[in-house]
């Protein structure tokens, strides 16, 4: 039986360190231009060797992406970047393009390909196509259907791919021209402006100054906002379809997130390998999902077209808990030593969460400063604290602390 690849998004070195220690079996990530998130943190050259040898180390594959859409005037651009990281290990690139293919083939002939999403591949004829290319995988669209999913395999000898978790785009597999329209900033080289986030109002070309709000909310109407996709529940229909890799959205996202989801799908798929007959999906699994921000969520295209209820009529986001923390060190003496990313007081009770679905709850009653000098009442952002738990934790597990469920607009 083949178990998936569980692919997550890493933003930056934290973002794939997270990744990494929370169970992922490949991270993608981008370098400073060319990989649709520019305005992720993403990696110079000299950090993206450092992030391929930081996971190769622990056995994690690291996809580059380089799935630009290049104009002509940034074709030189774009070649220069491919010879200058050439000699990096990385395990694929993923592109979008076929003239950027063209130069990956020049430039690195040797090097795996895989097709990114944005190509829009939702036909076996499409990947056979790209499959004579040289493509090795082929992240199909996100409009596919599970039956649609199911006949590629005896159609192409390529691996498939899917998003399986995360923000959706209201527009073709991410194809999207509004923010481009309306902000200058364009989609499909990296800059996207999320303008599928906003309010909107009709207005009445007789009545150029008034503006009419859709009563889905007091506020206006959010006509291209999607909810969030989550595909954990259908992990064996998945499997079964022949998918490869489940891919996890998010290089933008924060490391609380990261760590948060792929702790989840990696527990999932860990409990289907070791007994596919007797698996099911567990209720804490959903909860878990639902701890962190999210737009409410939706199986998107899987069993057909979506329907009113897949879309999100508000403009922010949902989440039970809020992360405050990361454990850094462990100490000698049995303490631990925690970087503080929101506000913590000694009342608070704290849930540490580790990988395998591992949660502990604490009161930070006894905390003190790093150099365990003096007892702390409240500790601030960027603040490092000690404090003694008695139960194992180990360096980069998150800490988090519930609050009252409630929409967070703008996050």
């Amino acid at each position: 039986m083949n178990i998936p690849e569980l692919l997550a998004p890493a933003g930056n070195f934290e973002k794939l360190k997270m990744a990494v220690h929370y169970g992922a079996d490949a991270v993608y990530l981008g370098g400073e231009a060319y990989s649709l998130r520019n305005l992720a943190d993403n990696f110079t050259i000299g950090g993206l060797d450092e992030a391929v040898t930081y996971a190769h180390a622990r056995g994690v594959k690291v996809y580059l992406t380089t799935n630009i859409f290049p104009c002509n005037d940034d074709l030189e651009g774009v070649m220069r970047y491919l010879e200058k990281i050439r000699d990096i290990s990385f395990d694929a690139y993923i592109v979008a393009d076929p003239g950027v293919l063209d130069m990956v083939r020049e430039i690195s002939p040797d090097q795996v390909v895989h097709l990114s999403t944005q190509a829009n591949t939702t036909n076996w004829r499409s990947a056979r196509f790209w499959q004579g290319q040289g493509v090795a995988r082929v992240n199909l669209a996100r409009e596919m259907t599970l039956a649609d999913i199911h006949g590629f395999k005896s159609h192409v000898a390529m691996e498939l791919e899917v998003f399986v978790h995360g923000a959706m785009c209201i527009s073709y597999s991410g194809r999207c021209l509004l923010s481009s329209v309306m902000t200058g900033r364009n989609a499909n080289k990296g800059e996207c402006a999320h303008p599928c986030r906003w309010g909107y109002a009709l207005v009445e070309e007789q009545r150029p100054g008034s503006y009419f709000p859709v009563l889905e909310h007091d506020r206006g109407t959010f006509i291209f906002n999607s909810k969030d996709l989550c595909l954990l529940e259908y992990l064996p229909e998945l499997v079964n379809a022949g998918v490869d890799s489940l891919k996890i959205e998010g290089r933008m996202k924060g490391i609380n997130y990261v760590a948060s989801v792929i702790r989840v799908y990696r527990e999932a798929l860990d409990r289907y390998r070791e007994n596919p007959e007797a698996y099911v999906v567990k209720k804490e699994w959903l909860d878990e999902l639902k701890k962190i921000s999210h737009r409410g969520y939706t199986s998107g295209f899987l069993f057909g077209p979506p329907g009113q209820e897949d879309h999100e009529y508000q403009t922010g986001y949902l989440r039970s808990h809020e992360f405050v923390g990361v454990v850094t060190d462990l100490v000698e003496d049995g303490s631990i030593i925690i970087e503080v990313r929101n506000r913590i007081t000694s009342d608070d009770e704290l849930e540490f969460i580790g990988r395998g679905m591992v949660s502990h709850r604490f009161s930070m009653a006894g905390m003190t400063s790093e150099t365990n000098a003096y007892p702390l009442l409240v500790a601030h952002p960027n603040q490092r604290i000690r404090v003694r738990v008695p139960f194992h934790i180990e360096p980069l597990d998150l800490i988090r602390r519930e609050k009252m469920p409630s929409r967070i607009d703008g996050e």
